[in-house]
């Protein structure tokens, strides 16, 4: 039959293509028989993923042993980090100790500090009480400037008794009388030089007090050629603050202002008519508007420069806060070369 051999034809065919097949295998088991558009076969897709692989590989090792090199410098330079860190703690260690001491030491200072102010306030209260005593005490007494040494003779108070009321045209009821009478200081062998002033302490104030004011009214006054000056006798302090007083009476005079002196030591100041009393020299400089001024300015920049926090601190924690700052300063380079040996 036609079908029947048609199938024998074909079942015979594939039967030799299968024979030559074997044939072929078993003469070339690793060949391939590969055409031209064929694609690759199993074994050089698996030779190529194989070099990919190991280059990948090399640059992953030389990106680890990079980053293990940059680890070792690290390390390297955390030790050192870690040595001048522990230094550094030494350091903050010692300047808390200090700071602790020096805390102390002021807060002791500052109690000795009050104790010396309220000790100074009490001094001058004590000194001004003792020149206000003294000046107390002094007030009967008078000084005689300029009459000539031995012009007294023997007995000064007779002398003085007699003298005086011609002096001052004074009529004195009862008559004058003296505690004491005498030169101040030691007798003078050349009598060209300036006389000894005379300090009599008259026995009633009254008499004082009115020949101060025939002085205030008529003198100075003359014995012969010379000149006789009377004056009230003050403690040094006073004397002092007098003189202070009366070296200001040029430039008051300058500015326009009136003045008095009275006593002991008050001056008596009025300006555009406001009128101020002063006890102390130094509470009155007076000055042009240009002087007051540029003492303003100055006092102002004064002010404006330096630490507002350190302008009045004692000696000794400033001391203690340069050093501190130096240290921290020697240490600072320090950090940062740490910190850039790490990068």
């Amino acid at each position: 039959m036609p079908g029947s051999k048609t199938n024998q034809k074909s079942t015979g065919k594939s039967a030799r293509q299968l024979l030559f097949s074997e044939a072929l295998h078993h003469r070339c088991p690793t060949s391939t028989i590969t055409g031209p558009h064929s694609p690759p076969s199993p074994t050089q897709s698996t030779t190529m993923s194989d070099k990919e692989q190991s280059i990948t590989m090399e640059k992953i090792l030389q990106e680890i042993t990079a980053v293990s090199r940059r680890i070792e410098r690290m390390d390297a330079s955390l030790s050192s980090l870690t040595l001048e860190t522990k230094s550094m703690r030494s350091h903050i260690a010692g300047f808390q100790t200090r700071v602790t001491d020096l805390e102390h030491r002021m807060g002791s200072l500052e109690t000795q500090v009050t104790t010396h102010r309220d000790r100074d306030q009490d001094l001058l209260y004590l000194r001004s009480k003792l020149t206000d005593l003294e000046d107390r005490s002094r007030r009967d007494n008078i000084r005689l400037l300029g009459i000539p040494e031995h012009e007294e003779g023997i007995d000064i108070q007779t002398f003085l008794g007699s003298v005086l009321p011609k002096l001052t045209s004074l009529d004195f009821d009862p008559p004058l009388e003296f505690q004491r009478a005498h030169r101040v200081g030691p007798k003078l062998s050349d009598t060209s030089l300036r006389p000894r002033p005379i300090i009599a302490c008259l026995l009633r104030h009254n008499h004082a007090r009115q020949i101060l004011q025939a002085v205030s009214k008529h003198g100075p006054f003359r014995i012969g050629q010379h000149d006789i000056r009377i004056t009230a006798d003050y403690s040094k302090d006073t004397n002092e603050r007098r003189k202070a007083f009366l070296a200001l009476r040029p430039r008051l005079h300058q500015l326009g202002m009136k003045y008095g002196l009275f006593d002991p030591a008050r001056m008596w100041v009025t300006n555009n008519s406001i009128s101020k009393d002063f006890y102390n020299p130094d509470e009155h400089r007076p000055q042009s508007k240009g002087q007051r001024r540029r003492e303003t300015s100055q006092t102002t920049r004064q002010q404006g420069s330096g630490s507002p926090r350190c302008g009045n601190l004692h000696p000794t924690i400033r001391k203690g806060q340069s050093q501190i700052t130096s240290k921290t300063n020697d240490c600072t380079p320090l950090i940062h070369r740490s910190l850039a040996g790490c990068m």
